[in-house]
């Protein structure tokens, strides 16, 4: 039988903390808001705090999560920036998927509880605050630059139909939702400890990878797919599509990773003839 040892710290305690809005009229919407609370410097486990907040003129997750920040508990930790869906700091797990707070509206989430907890798989600073290190390293490492070998007089001409091959690539924020969604990704997008050739880089960086390979200014596509022709770097997606279902931005990461493997089939196809 197989035995997994589950991190030290990780089990959650069933002792939270309750907070109530003390201010609510008649017309008061209610609701409880249940947010996953983890300070490492306490040396204790994680707990899930409930917060009993009235949601009336709030629209989006993020604004009902400032709302508690500022009215019950000020000690909640979480990431924001552009309120816009634009910059990707706010991506947490609400109601068991991933996504961004800002775009998520309280209408989409039904009429029960809200629950609220950090990016799977990644280790947490604190409460929904993940540490992103080793996600912005994998990006770091599929070189997302263009390197192109004449450099122009004034900018890298593009016809229209090359910038449109582009299209549902470039508008990646790197929010890291469809990454931590990923089972290949759990299991095998972290090595700790080992070689970084055995990691899987996840659905953000092969999206990003398959945008440079496929851009025609860029002179690198035979080295950027020699880099990817990997066991794990690429081959670890097994087309799950969880990618594709909480991508915020509507983007087809699986698609991309699997058009990666047939210009790999082809190029050895070339190599071969």
């Amino acid at each position: 039988m197989v035995e997994l040892t589950l991190p030290r710290n990780s089990k959650i305690k069933q002792d939270g903390k309750s907070y109530r809005t003390e201010k609510t009229g008649e017309d008061a919407a209610l609701r409880t808001v249940k947010i996953y609370r983890y300070d490492p410097d306490t040396g204790e486990n994680p707990r899930v705090d409930s917060y009993e907040v009235d949601t009336k003129g709030i629209s989006m997750v993020l604004d009902l999560l400032i709302k508690i920040k500022s009215e019950l508990d000020p000690t909640v930790a979480f990431r924001r920036s552009c309120r816009e869906g634009v910059c990707g700091s706010c991506a947490f797990n609400i109601n068991g998927k991933n996504g961004l707070a800002c775009t998520t509206g309280l209408d989409e989430l039904g009429r029960g509880d809200i629950n609220i907890y950090p990016l799977p798989h990644m280790p947490v600073v604190k409460d929904l605050v993940t540490d992103l290190t080793k996600f912005y390293e994998q990006h770091a490492s599929i070189q997302p630059f263009l390197q192109a070998d004449d450099i122009p007089e004034e900018e890298h001409l593009q016809s229209q139909e090359d910038r449109e091959e582009l299209d549902g690539l470039y508008e990646c924020i790197l929010c890291a939702s469809c990454s931590t969604a990923c089972p290949s990704y759990w299991w095998n997008g972290n090595k700790e400890g080992g070689a970084e050739d055995e990691e899987y880089l996840g659905p953000a960086a092969l999206l990003q990878a398959h945008r440079w390979i496929k851009d025609s200014r860029d002179d690198r596509t035979d080295e950027r797919l020699a880099q990817l022709d990997d066991t794990f770097k690429l081959y670890r997606c097994h087309t799950i599509m969880n990618c594709v279902q909480v991508c915020p931005k509507g983007l087809n990461p699986a698609k991309a990773i699997s058009e990666i493997k047939a210009m790999l089939v082809a190029r050895r196809g070339e190599r071969v003839a």
